[in-house]
């Protein structure tokens, strides 16, 4: 599966579009990673808990992007983008989007 953040793929050209596809996530915080950035605020600095929290995330969400696609029998998702929002105190929800279509054959 091609995954893009452009409107086209360099040498590819779409035959057909087949439609919007989405993937999301909502992780929550956890108290250890709550109590190392607390700590962690106080001398400056990278928080890795979250960073690793927000990866996992990602990822999740592109991977039920990509299954949404898959279904549509889509060779590619052209547009992909992510987006994030606060859902309540402590939680996040990772959103990725984009279009599904289907290549002409090479």
């Amino acid at each position: 599966m091609i995954l893009t953040t452009t409107e086209n793929i360099p040498n590819r050209k779409v035959e057909s579009i087949l439609g919007l596809v989405r993937g999301n996530t909502v992780m929550s915080r956890n108290l250890g990673v709550d109590i190392a950035a607390s700590l962690k605020t106080l001398v400056g600095g990278e928080i890795k808990g979250y960073q690793e929290l927000l990866i996992k995330s990602r990822e999740m969400a592109i991977e039920r992007m990509v299954s949404e696609a898959e279904k549509l029998g889509a060779d590619a998702v052209i547009m992909v983008r992510l987006t994030t929002s606060e859902i309540m105190k402590g939680t996040a929800e990772i959103l990725a989007y984009g279009t599904a279509v289907k290549l002409a054959k090479e």
